[in-house]
């Protein structure tokens, strides 16, 4: 399943949850440098849904705060449950 992902990085805390214009929102507390915040959001987006990290591929954005994901064996219901979070 594809998920559109809107990072936030430098966050106090990691949290998958809500939304902005449709996109899944995804706090993280790492910094936007040498990957470490997309890094972090696709380990926070697996663990939301109930996958392995390995599950999780990065499809479009990799230096934009909206990001597509592919997200390998995710349920549907646990993405509509995490958009209203």
């Amino acid at each position: 399943m594809r998920v559109t992902v809107r990072v936030t990085p430098g966050a106090a805390s990691t949290r998958v949850g809500g939304q902005h214009d449709g996109a899944l929102v995804v706090r993280v507390n790492a910094r936007a440098v040498e990957g470490k915040a997309t890094a972090a959001a696709l380990a926070a987006v697996a663990s939301a849904f109930g996958v392995p990290r390995s599950a999780v591929t990065l499809v479009a954005g990799p230096a934009s705060r909206t990001k597509i994901l592919e997200v390998a064996g995710a349920n549907p219901a646990d993405l509509q449950r995490l958009l209203t979070g």
